[in-house]
């Protein structure tokens, strides 16, 4: 089974759903000594299947793979009736139309696991719950390090109850998507440095630093406080290798857009980007109801994008969304682990 002392550079790229991970960026990020995740979210099994053959093509062997864990569904049907409602008015200024949605999808995550059994891969890590013990014990026995991404002291007790072999830490600076297992709670503002210490003072799993980490001071912060790796995103979403849309990377270096918040408006779940006037007009009555909310955004946002239009966009970022370059994957991923001084393994107390 891989291990995540393994890596050269324990520099990890973030799984991004939505087109932002695409098989280019993780071989680049583990042709720098590194490795990523490929974003099983909203993409079919047989998607998924072709990517994982474009990674090892590059001849990368150790990636990873994040699937999202459906939860129950949400029984809100006022509240979504309510706000398909008021996107009308995002429907007319965009030209399209907002579908009926489907509180009981869950993504095709049992066909992914079988996918993943079928055709194991070095990692698979889970979000959005716990992964369910049989999941934990089929992957681990083909070989899969099995990661949960946490985002509280009580849900890394939960996953470690479940058999993983690691966890996630992400703190509340993270892009995108909280990883919290209750879809309700509210964004708590622990710093992933802050967290990482609480669940290292309780778990003896290893740890992947997620969220805040832009620079190699950041590794190096997130590597004393116990982390194994680091896992980062926004970082890399505006490299060429990302799958990002144009006018989201450009967002990341306009001066127009100051500041992120977290909101539920593009899909139901808390999420981190920046604050545009989709945002501003819509965080207030956004109920967290997913997939729905995300069902009823999702051609809003494709017609957004298809207009460049940045306001009608998820501009999903982390906290340290200025220092994103457009290096390559692979330079930003050295220059980050020159940054940090190339420490070796025994600097750090549980590598």
């Amino acid at each position: 089974m891989f291990t995540l002392s393994e890596l050269e550079v324990p520099v990890i790229a973030a799984p991004m759903a939505g087109g932002p991970s695409t098989p280019a960026l993780v071989a680049a990020v583990a042709g720098a000594g590194g490795t990523g995740f490929l974003a099983a979210g909203y993409k079919t099994p047989e998607t998924l299947e072709k990517q994982f053959a474009e990674v090892r093509a590059q001849r990368v062997a150790n990636f990873g793979v994040n699937l999202f864990v459906p939860g129950e569904p949400q029984d809100k049907p006022d509240a979504v009736t309510a706000y398909r409602a008021e996107l009308e008015g995002e429907a007319e200024r965009y030209g399209a139309t907002t579908p009926e949605t489907d509180p009981a999808d869950r993504d095709r995550f049992e066909e992914k696991v079988d996918l993943l059994e079928r055709d194991p891969v070095a990692m698979v890590s889970f979000t959005f719950g716990p992964p369910p013990v049989t999941a934990v014990e089929r992957l681990r026995g083909v070989g899969t390090l099995v990661v949960a991404s946490v985002t509280s002291l009580e849900e890394g007790r939960i996953a470690e109850q479940r058999g993983v072999d690691a966890l996630a830490v992400q703190g509340s600076e993270a892009g995108g998507h909280r990883a919290t297992y209750d879809v309700e709670a509210p964004d708590d503002g622990v710093s992933t440095l802050e967290l990482l210490g609480r669940v290292s003072a309780h778990s003896a799993l290893p740890l992947i630093a997620a969220g805040g980490c832009h620079d190699g001071a950041g590794v190096v912060r997130a590597l004393r406080a116990g982390a194994t790796a680091v896992q980062l995103g926004t970082a890399f979403l505006r490299c060429p290798e990302s799958g990002a849309a144009q006018p989201h990377k450009d967002a990341l270096a306009d001066p127009r857009f100051t500041e992120t918040a977290v909101t539920r408006a593009f899909s139901g779940r808390n999420a981190r980007g920046l604050r545009n006037r989709f945002i501003a007009e819509h965080d207030a009555t956004a109920p967290s109801a997913y997939p729905e909310v995300n069902q009823l955004t999702k051609p809003l946002r494709a017609a957004a994008a298809a207009q460049a239009d940045q306001d009608g966009l998820a501009l999903w970022a982390g906290t340290g969304y200025r220092e994103a370059s457009e290096e390559p994957a692979a330079l930003v991923t050295t220059r980050l682990w020159e940054e940090a001084g190339s420490p070796s393994p025994g600097d750090f107390a549980r590598s």
